[in-house]
């Protein structure tokens, strides 16, 4: 089956909500105009239900099927939050915020969202309830996690729960999806080095808190090339050294910031206690000091295998087998979705938007041509996870 004909005929009615959200970027969980048209247009198609200020300035809509006497109740996300980029891609609709831009696609995902809503409260051709989840702050806000907190699955009942992200670079219409780790976990990591301060002139006298942390750097890439399995994965990188503030002085204290990423939690543990050892023991071999802090940030995005194989096969319906990748490679990127998936068994999916713009780049658009495919994908989970009797 393809892109479902109701779902094409709202295709004009989908770009315009999204080039509108897409003008007015929000951030994090500021998101007041956002939340609100969503939650309004959720009541004028007539959900059951409509609940606001859920982590905040989340949006949940309730849709119960034409039968519920499965009791079963499934859930669709999409997020909505813009990042702080100054858009550069020239589009009529461009962001009419400075230094504001959806560089990531959270307008698109919530305009399929609102138009699969849509569909659905027409139809209603399911048994059972349909959840739909608008969620603040996923670039580094961790808004998922926090709807959870505030009783996100257990106020609604929500037994499965997915979702998809934009992917510039795919084939327009297609898919992509694996079973298990799909995404990485995100965790910072900051590495205080102390040495002794001097002239720099007199090294001898110091002890150079900068050449320590340059040997640390070289040394945690051992971590991944020499005590990561090899069949693993894992990434650290060292993003940020901080220290000192004279040509001629050798400072006092050297700081390393930088991001890890992985794919298991038994490479996130090994990660984390390596960084302390390689850190405190190249800085004693020079006769310093060096405290590593971790912080754990969004953990790995891991799909439930028979979900990811019913998500992949809803989306053979939509857009055909050819166009859906069922064993992709995992992105090292990270998606706090996965606060989501660790709470309710589920499956998260890539939508091809074509050539363009990668994710996150000032010159960034999403391909409303897409829109059909995502909202059809989004419409059928609900269909097809709960059929009418």
């Amino acid at each position: 089956m393809p892109v479902i004909n109701r779902v094409a005929a709202l295709s004009d009615e989908i770009t315009a909500w999204r080039r509108d959200f897409h003008q007015h970027p929000e951030l994090l969980f500021a998101l007041d105009r956002t939340s609100g048209l969503v939650a309004d247009r959720l009541r004028a198609f007539g959900c059951d239900e409509v609940v606001t200020g859920l982590g905040k300035t989340g949006v949940v809509g309730v849709i119960r099927g034409r039968n519920s006497g499965s009791g079963k109740v499934v859930a669709l996300r999409a997020d909505m939050d813009a990042l702080p980029i100054e858009e550069t891609s020239g589009v009529p609709h461009r962001s009419t915020v400075p230094g504001k831009m959806h560089a990531c696609g959270h307008d698109g995902h919530t305009a399929m969202l609102l138009g699969a809503a849509k569909y659905l409260a027409e139809t209603r051709n399911f048994d059972g309830t349909a959840v739909v989840i608008f969620q603040p702050a996923e670039e580094g806000g961790g808004g998922a996690d926090v709807m959870l907190k505030d009783g996100l699955m257990e106020r609604f009942g929500i037994q499965e729960v997915y979702g998809l992200h934009n992917m510039p670079g795919l084939a327009l219409g297609s898919f992509a999806i694996r079973s298990g780790a799909i995404m990485a976990a995100a965790d910072r990591i900051t590495i205080t080095v102390r040495g002794k301060g001097g002239h720099a002139a007199a090294p001898h006298d110091c002890i150079d808190p900068v050449l320590v942390a340059s040997h640390i750097v070289t040394a945690l890439q051992s971590i991944v090339s020499r005590t990561v399995d090899p069949v693993q994965s894992a990434v650290i990188s060292i993003t940020q050294v901080k220290a000192g503030d004279a040509f001629n002085v050798i400072p006092e204290v050297a700081i390393l910031n930088g991001t890890v990423r992985t794919l298991s939690e038994s490479v996130r543990d090994l990660c984390e206690a390596r960084i302390s050892q390689v850190a405190s023991n190249v800085a004693a071999a020079f006769g310093a000091t060096a405290t590593a802090d971790y912080g754990r940030g969004y953990p790995v995005t891991a799909n439930d295998p028979e979900r990811a194989r019913f998500m992949a096969d809803v989306a053979a319906e939509v857009s055909g087998e050819g166009a859906v990748e069922r064993a992709v490679q995992p992105m090292m990127g990270a998606e706090d979705f996965s606060y989501m998936l660790n709470a309710r068994p589920g499956a998260y999916i890539f939508l091809g938007t074509g050539p363009g713009a990668g994710l996150h780049h000032p010159a960034y658009d999403f391909n409303d041509q897409a829109s059909p495919y995502g909202v059809s994908l989004f419409a059928r989970v609900i269909e097809r996870a709960m059929p009418a009797a």
